[in-house]
């Protein structure tokens, strides 16, 4: 019963962020209509990112679509903003309370905890937006120049390409975690 309302659970979410299936209809030479339908296309890396992120419990699982979003807005590896949430608070499971800061963002400002956030989407374009104009913009291109100045830890860039290649190579395993498709 539990897998079954997971799989109905995912149906609708998947319905709910796809492009909704519309019909034209338009007449030609006056006498014959044309239907053309719009094909739904779902990403999947945001399949496979939110079925990862579900496997450790991470509160940015639904926010997978955004974070996929945000990184082909600004050009970054889709996986890099969830990787670094990875190495620096468990995917989001151990954060400062209500701060939505997934990624130690902005711990040099003086707070024990950082940058308080809204929401998880603000949080995502933040860290989006700063890694690509704060870091990659100003020369630290790869995740190791990165990291000598994000993280004190000189594992960081270690563990970031840790879950760089988790992420990458990750397969549902449970009937949980299936894309649903239709």
């Amino acid at each position: 019963m539990k897998n079954a309302l997971t799989i109905i659970a995912l149906t609708l979410m998947l319905l709910a962020s796809a492009k909704a299936i519309h019909a034209h209809f338009s007449q030609v030479a006056g006498t014959s209509a044309i239907a053309s339908f719009a094909m739904i296309t779902i990403d999947q890396r945001a399949v496979q990112l939110e079925a990862y992120l579900r496997s450790h419990n991470s509160p940015l699982a639904s926010e997978a679509g955004f974070l996929i979003k945000e990184a082909d807005r600004l050009n970054l590896d889709w996986k890099l903003v969830a990787a670094i949430a990875g190495t620096e608070s468990t995917f989001g499971k151990r954060i400062p309370s209500n701060s939505y800061n997934a990624w130690g963002w902005a711990i040099f400002t003086g707070h024990n905890d950082g940058k308080h956030f809204v929401s998880w989407k603000d949080g995502i374009t933040t860290v989006s937006e700063g890694l690509r104009y704060k870091y990659m913009d100003k020369g630290a291109t790869t995740i190791e120049q990165i990291g000598r100045i994000y993280a004190a830890s000189p594992r960081w860039a270690t563990n970031v390409h840790f879950f760089l290649n988790a992420i990458d190579g990750f397969a549902p395993k449970a009937v949980g975690d299936l894309a649903v498709t239709i």
